[in-house]
């Protein structure tokens, strides 16, 4: 399963992509869970939950996109980036 999440936003308005591929991985069937749950759609907020300067994201796994942002980020998709973005390339 290949992971790939892409943020975009911040202060500095720089764009950070990462990619994690979990074949063969001894933890492969935990990243396959928190993917399957990440890919859920999150709440949708509202325009006033929308922080100035915060993080947009894409989540892509073995090619179906979810787009989520700050602060509505459900706890599976807040695991799988951090996760993704301190262990991809």
């Amino acid at each position: 399963m290949r992971i790939q999440v892409i943020r975009t936003g911040g202060f500095a308005g720089i764009e950070r992509r990462a990619e994690v591929d979990t074949t063969g991985r001894p933890d492969e069937v935990e990243w396959q869970a928190l993917a399957r749950l990440a890919l859920r759609p999150g709440s949708p907020g509202h325009p006033a939950d929308r922080v100035r300067d915060g993080f947009s994201y894409r989540i892509t796994v073995d090619g179906r996109t979810v787009a989520c942002e700050e602060p509505n980020l459900s706890e599976a998709q807040r695991t799988l980036i951090s996760r993704v973005l301190k262990e991809g390339a």
